[in-house]
């Protein structure tokens, strides 16, 4: 417990300077940095699982990914006026996400059809590779679209990570203290309704209070952030479900006290599209 608290004192003041003072670009390389790394352990949970997937050629869709959701930002905050800059800054830079992920499906056919893998470790390979980018990668890269956000972009990543922080911490402690009854026992048999309830309502809190600060609707705002406290419970539980599959503990042990990387982003990765979804839907009925 003691590692746990000294590893998250010494990474929240990072993370949080990371977020408020770098520019966009940084925060990419960050953000792909820790995906690959989430990915790696990925892998290793499906090696264990006996699922032998094609991790250099998702690493590789993975970066053209964030690469992709970061110059959509970019081309958000500054909108190109001329139709012939629009057309050239597409072809030379600008790489749409579904052309990422029609790159992604042919390179896995190419490494299916041209390697020489046991047929019946084809279709394992390519559904595992596929899971690695659809289920960690893509809802995770919403990320980047929150920080290009003029303005306040910064402001709703602090939300959505504090979201999860508090959500975590109080999921914790109220299970501890009255949790009682079981959430999910095959996946976690340490989690608890009243656990996830207080998860919820300490996101409640979080919404209500990060409301004044980014001018936004309170109570639209707390029903936001109940749906991605709901969803990132529910990535925590499904990364549960990969270990439990592989028969582990913890996907790593990067982080003491923590587990490793998809340990640590489980939460975020599914609660992030919600609220990115939520703010664009905002931005679009101001305009």
């Amino acid at each position: 417990m003691l590692r746990r608290i000294l590893t998250a004192l010494a990474l929240i003041p990072v993370v949080v300077a990371l977020v408020w003072y770098a520019p966009s670009g940084v925060v990419a390389v960050v953000l792909g940095l820790v995906l690959l790394l989430a990915l790696r352990e990925f892998f290793r949970l499906g090696e264990l699982s006996g699922l032998h997937g094609f991790p250099v050629w998702t690493g590789v869709a993975s970066v053209l990914m964030i690469f992709s959701q970061w110059s959509e930002g970019q081309l958000e905050v500054h909108p190109l006026h001329s139709g012939v800059e629009l057309i050239r800054n597409r072809l030379f830079w600008m790489l749409p996400l579904d052309a990422v992920l029609m790159i992604f499906v042919f390179g896995c056919m190419v490494i299916a059809l041209g390697s020489r893998m046991g047929l019946a470790d084809i279709l394992p390979g390519m559904g595992v590779s596929a899971a690695g980018l659809l289920l960690i990668v893509f809802p995770a890269s919403y990320l980047l679209r929150l920080d290009q956000i003029p303005v306040t972009g910064p402001c709703w990543v602090l939300f959505v990570l504090v979201l999860v922080w508090a959500g975590d911490i109080a999921a914790y402690f109220t299970g501890t203290l009255v949790g009682h009854t079981p959430l999910a026992p095959l996946l976690s048999p340490k989690k608890t309704w009243e656990g996830a309830a207080g998860n919820v309502l300490l996101s409640l809190l979080v919404a209500y209070a990060f409301a004044g600060w980014l001018e936004v609707d309170a109570s639209t705002l707390m029903v936001v952030g109940t749906i991605a406290s709901i969803a990132g419970q529910c990535g925590d539980l499904l990364e549960s479900a990969y270990k439990r599959g592989a028969k582990i503990k913890d996907s790593g042990a990067l982080l003491p006290g923590h587990g490793g990387m998809l340990d640590r982003i489980d939460s975020l990765i599914f609660a992030v599209p919600v609220v990115w979804y939520y703010v664009d839907w905002l931005l679009r009925n101001r305009g």
